[in-house]
């Protein structure tokens, strides 16, 4: 099946579950600007859609084993709320030893059992797969599965209800999967939409990937986008859909995702996540080639840890 019409099929099943979060002007972006509040979705961001569309579709012998994650942000916030969404009682998440006491204890809070392991998220998901494929639990990755780019890409189904015509849409793109979902079901309405991907100067793994023409390594340094840091896991399925769908890139530096995430504090009265900043940044950088039109720059969360501007 198209990835279009698994985006379709998830936006039907997921309707009615989590927020259709609100499409709103941004008068001091500029004219045609619109933000699309995924920091307002349950569990603090759009990770949730596809949390919750992966989970709908275990059977029930699977979901009674559990299921296993590895993550120490917005993936573990949303399976711990899809869990409780898809009455899965068994939530386990693997974390690197560098997460901090705070979000072991909120995400224990929920009924999550965290397990610690290795130095690094890498050391955490390798040993998250092989505890799943040994107990037989099903491992959620956060991007690297087609039913939670479907998911996720529901954020799009919702832009095609909330704005007659769109010119481009800005996202934040960390292993791809809410560029993907959100680029097909767009593309397959309007062809000439312009699907930008906007990245951290410090990590730009899946652009750097591309340039390679395939999955490698790619270093990453400190970012306030801790939501995109990180590299691509090999053979993720996003890769391909990137190169297909993302028209171009944007590349922007800590201190103007620091800036966009002080200017929409200050304008909009809101706390947004540092891969939120990034996408806003990446307009404040290069929004003066869509004047005139209709953009949208997708908020992709708000899960931060001290406010901004505070």
């Amino acid at each position: 099946m198209a990835l279009s019409r698994q985006v379709e099929a998830a936006d039907e099943r997921l309707r009615d579950r989590v927020v259709e979060t609100p499409l709103v002007p941004s008068p001091h972006l500029g004219d045609g600007v619109s933000l699309k509040l995924e920091n307002r979705q349950h569990s603090g961001s759009f990770k949730a859609r596809g949390a919750l569309n992966r989970l709908l579709h275990l059977d029930p012998e699977t979901a009674a084993r559990g299921v296993i994650a590895a993550s120490t942000g917005n993936h573990a916030l949303a399976m711990a709320w899809a869990g409780a969404q898809a009455s899965i009682d068994d939530i386990m998440i693997f974390a690197p030893r560098s997460i901090t006491p705070a979000k072991r204890a909120k995400l224990e809070a929920k009924g999550v059992q965290v397990q610690i392991h290795g130095d690094d998220c890498m050391e955490a998901e390798t040993e998250a797969r092989r505890v799943a494929e040994q107990s037989g639990r099903c491992y959620v990755s956060p991007y690297n599965d087609p039913l939670v780019v479907a998911g996720q890409g529901t954020v799009g189904a919702e832009l095609l209800r909330q704005a007659d015509t769109l010119d481009a849409v800005l996202i934040a793109v960390g292993g791809g999967g809410l560029i993907a979902g959100t680029g097909a079901i767009l593309k397959a309405h309007h062809p000439g939409i312009e699907i930008i991907g906007c990245l951290p100067r410090q990590s730009p793994a899946m652009l750097e990937c591309l340039r390679a023409g395939e999955i490698i390594d790619v270093v990453s340094g400190p970012t306030l986008s801790d939501g995109t840091a990180g590299g691509v896991e090999p053979g993720a399925i996003t890769f391909d859909w990137c190169r297909e769908l993302v028209d171009d890139w944007i590349v922007v530096d800590e201190p103007d995702i620091a800036e966009a995430m002080e200017m929409i504090h200050a304008h909009h009265d809101m706390q947004i996540e540092g891969a939120a900043g990034v996408a806003v940044a990446a307009w404040n950088q290069a929004g003066d080639r869509w004047t005139g039109k209709r953009v949208a720059i997708v908020i992709c969360g708000g899960n931060v840890a001290s406010p901004v501007g505070a």
